[in-house]
C-alpha cells in the first residue's frame, strides 16, 4: 500500500446513539453520532417506532381514507 494516503483508523471509536445506547466499533473517525441504533430499531425490537419526517404519515393516513372511502362509493 502506499504511505500516507489512508486516513486514520480509530479501532475503540465511541458511537452514541439519539436513544442514550454506546458503543465502541472501528472507524475512521474517532467519535460517532447516530439517530437510530441496533436496540432502538424496529426491525430488531420488534416494536412499531414510527419516525416522522414532516407530516408524512399522517399525508399518508388522509391519502389512505380517501381512498377507502372513493372504494366505499363504487360499490
Amino acid at each position: 500500500m502506499k504511505k500516507n494516503i489512508h486516513p486514520k483508523y480509530y479501532p475503540n471509536a465511541h458511537v452514541k446513539c439519539a436513544c442514550g445506547n454506546t458503543f465502541t466499533v472501528g472507524s475512521t473517525k474517532e467519535y460517532i453520532e447516530i439517530e437510530i441504533c441496533s436496540k432502538c430499531h424496529p426491525f430488531y425490537t420488534g416494536k412499531e417506532k414510527l419516525v416522522d419526517t414532516m407530516g408524512r404519515i399522517e399525508k399518508f393516513k388522509r391519502k389512505l381514507a380517501k381512498a377507502k372511502e372513493a372504494a366505499k362509493k363504487r360499490r
